[in-house]
Formats: C-alpha cells, structure tokens, sequence
C-alpha cells in the first residue's frame, strides 16, 4: 500500500513550511484510482533524439493539446507556460483550452483514446483518479530532467512534491499548486464591528447572532461550491476526532458519518440554516457570484475556501477589503488536533494519458511549468507559489491573504494533514446534490448523515472499484 501517509504528508508540508521561509527571509508559501500508470517514457508524440535540451524527444513541428481547469486560478497561466515552450520550440503549436467539466467533456475522450496530451484534473467535476490510473503516464522523467533554466527540476522543488500524485507507488498526477484550506474574513470588517475570528462551532453560531443583529449573514454558497462546507465540516471532524476520524473516511467505513464529531458540526451547520445565518437561495446562485456576496458586498462576514479564493475574486472584492484567513473550527475547545491544524497539500493534479497523441509534448509544457519564469509568473498573478521552491518574496506581493497563510502555516507546525477519498473515488459531484439540499434546508443534520453515508457505501459496496486502504 503506497498511498501517501498521514507523516509523509506532515513532512511535506513541514520541509515545504520551512524551505520557503528560509528562502525568502519569513515569506509564505500556499496559496483549490486504481490498476498500474504506464511507464511510457515520452515515446508517443515524440520522434526526435532525447538531448538535455529535448529530454522527451518533442518532435519537429509538434502540435501539443491541454485542456486546463479553469476554476480559481484561471488557465492563462499555462498559456504563459506554452508561450516559453513555444519560443523555445519554434514551429511547434501548444494549445491551451479552458474546462469547467472536466469529466464530462474528457472521459468521452479517455473511452475514444483520443484524450488530451495534458489535463488539469481539477474542480467539481474532476474524473475520480480510480477509473483512469491504468490510462495514465508516470511523470518521474519530468522531474528528472533539466529545467529551462538548466538545473535538474526534482532540485528546485518542494521536498515530497511527488506525494499527492502518487497512486499504488506510481507518479502519474503533478500536483502544481500549494494550497492551504481555510475560513476567509474581511479584517477591517472584523475590526470595524469589533469582532473576533471564530475558534470553534459555538464561536460561529455567536459570530452569526451578532452578524444578523447588524443585517449581515455569516455565510454564502453557490450551487457548485457547496461542498466548500463539506470540506470545513470534514476538517473540523478531522481536528476534532484525529486520525480515527481521517482513516475511516478514508477507508469508506460503514457508519463513518454518524461519528459524534460529524454529528456534532452538522448539528450545528442545521441551526444556522434555521436560524438565517445562510444567504438564501444559493442553490440557484452561480458560485463566484455568491461569493461576491462576502468579498464585494459583504452581505456575508465567512468564507470557507481553498488558498485560492483570493485569486480567484481579485476583480470582485470590495477596496480595502484586507482579506485574511484563518482555520477552520473545531466543534469543541479540546480538539485531538489543536485547533492551530490545517488541511494543506499540493494541488491542481496535472496528468498525462499515455494514449495522447503526444505524451512527449505534454511532459514538454509541464517542465515549461516548472521553469523559473513560469512558477514565478504563477505565484505574482495568482498570489499562490507553486510546488517550486523560493519564489514568493517576504512581503507576499502585498497580499494580506498571502501573508496571513504565513501565520497560519507557522502556527500549525508540524500539525498538517490531508485526505484523498473523495477526489480518489469520484464522489464530489454526488455531495453537491446532498449539501445544496441541506443548505437550502430541505435536508436537516440526519438528511444530511444518510445522503453522504449512501454515496459513500455505494462506492464501497461496488465491486468493479478498486479500493486502495489508508493504515497512516
């Protein structure tokens, strides 16, 4: 069993942690399966000699096609990528096309063999890693080769940067991104009013009394990002009941969401619903434009989120807003995990199906990813580092999130963890039908218990899925 353990996980983020303070004199870092990965070693696609330069053998004149997530951290960013490879490759045509449906407009393609050379298998509608791992390259020649800038790319980067990616002991997903998860707030909102971030589930029902009695919710949700409160509620479980918890999600555990750390939190999710503390109507409101409900209007004082939201809301977030983050609650004052802990892991999984028509030109553009100028490209535009180390300078490019994530990381410590089981079987898209109910308060907590717990058992009584068991 290879699936990255809860230590390899904590080591990580830790040597990340430090790496990047140490890089940048106290900066930041962090920004939202099953069979054997081929071992095809750039062949398909390629046709010239493999020199430090063409370590895949890219071909002459080669068209190269990646279809991109385009969540919150856009697409351009590859686009630039393809630009350097472009240069660098004169003749040859790399295509960057954005997706919101990932699954949906790409396993069509997996079924034709005709997928993408590059795909950035991310967002809501991801495609569960169990049903396409025979499907996929493995990546490690990536890292193995020279950067653009001519150092060996493995060297540049974050010490277990392979980690996420790893599946039954094969590379096959380049997790790009640093992310960290958090609950987001306006600072001088906070200050203005007199308030205090919220610890623990007590301290957000009293935060959403005092935000009702100034006309203000304490949440809002869009339709596809409801299971952003799946996420705080399974981390705040996580912190609340330690590896018990993490390992019998992990393992689809029979009765898993009926653990008194679940039940606790959905308990008290219900009674903000009751009690209006929820912009209604979410479940029919297009997800960046509820958000622009907290950072624009300020209609609602929370959100739960990936690093990412910054980035993502930059052009609809209200001037002097100083957007901060902090994380996410445990149900109670004495948590197994302090509440200082945090969810944090490489993320936006690039893969590479070994039936693309070029499997060397997708390796190409990940290495022009991997170039200095690109990662930097990446961490100044979207105010997130990527899995290369030593690029985000002390001030955080003047980011109050970015900085903010700093204090996080150095409060947590060696406490970071992380899960795979719903990106791994696929089930995102089934929990946003159960969390848009439970929201919109046509489901109550025990709604809410038996809509995950079907989802989850019929991943694990399907025979014809691949489970892969989590010890650590």
């Amino acid at each position: 069993m290879s699936t990255p353990n809860n230590l390899s996980r904590r080591l990580f983020l830790q040597r990340a942690a430090v790496g990047t303070l140490l890089a940048t004199g106290g900066s930041t870092l962090l920004a939202a399966c099953a069979g054997s990965g081929s071992d095809d070693s750039g062949s398909s696609g390629g046709g010239a000699d493999k020199t430090a330069d063409n370590p895949f053998g890219l071909a002459d004149k080669a068209t190269v096609d990646a279809v991109i997530f385009n969540g919150g951290y856009g697409y351009d960013y590859v686009t630039f990528a393809a630009d350097i490879a472009q240069k660098k490759f004169a003749g040859s045509s790399f295509k960057v096309a954005p997706s919101t449906q990932i699954a949906q407009q790409l396993q069509p393609r997996f079924v034709g063999g005709n997928p993408p050379d590059l795909i950035d298998n991310s967002g809501a509608n991801q495609i569960g890693f169990n049903t396409i791992l025979d499907q996929l390259t493995t990546l490690d020649d990536v890292f193995e080769a020279n950067n653009y800038e001519g150092t060996k790319i493995a060297d540049t980067l974050y010490p277990g940067a392979k980690i996420p990616g790893t599946f039954d002991g094969k590379f096959v997903a380049m997790n790009y991104v640093l992310t960290l998860y958090g609950l987001w707030y306006s600072d001088s909102l906070f200050k203005e009013n007199g308030w205090e971030p919220p610890k623990t589930y007590d301290g957000l029902l009293d935060l959403g009394a005092k935000a009702k009695a100034k006309g203000k919710y304490l949440f809002a949700w869009g339709k596809e990002a409801a299971t952003y409160y799946h996420t705080m509620a399974v981390d705040g479980a996580i912190k609340e009941g330690g590896d018990e918890v993490r390992l019998a999600l992990e393992n689809l555990k029979e009765n898993c969401w009926s653990m008194p750390q679940f039940q606790g939190i959905f308990k008290a999710l219900e009674t903000m619903v009751k009690n209006g503390y929820f912009i209604p109507g979410g479940a029919g409101t297009q997800f960046t434009a509820a958000q622009a409900k907290w950072s624009n209007d300020q209609q609602a004082i929370l959100y739960p989120s990936g690093s990412w939201i910054e980035n993502e809301m930059k052009k609809a977030t209200k001037a002097g807003f100083n957007m901060k983050g902090i994380p996410e609650p445990t149900l109670t004052e004495s948590p197994k995990l302090p509440y200082e802990s945090l969810r944090s892991a490489a993320g936006e999984p690039f893969i590479i199906p070994a039936k693309g028509k070029n499997v060397a030109g997708g390796k190409e553009l990940l290495r022009a990813m991997l170039s200095k100028e690109a990662a930097t490209n990446f961490a100044k535009t979207r105010l997130a580092p990527t899995i290369v180390k030593g690029l985000v300078p002390a001030d955080g490019f003047g980011s109050t999130a970015l900085q903010s994530q700093t204090a996080m990381l150095d409060a947590a410590g060696t406490n970071i963890f992380d899960y795979q089981v719903f990106g791994l079987y696929g089930m995102n898209t089934d929990q946003l039908v159960v969390w848009n109910s439970f929201l919109s308060g046509q489901l109550d907590a025990a709604g809410l218990t038996k809509g995950l717990q079907q989802i989850t058992d019929k991943v694990r009584n399907d025979s014809s899925v691949k489970k892969i068991p989590v010890t650590k």
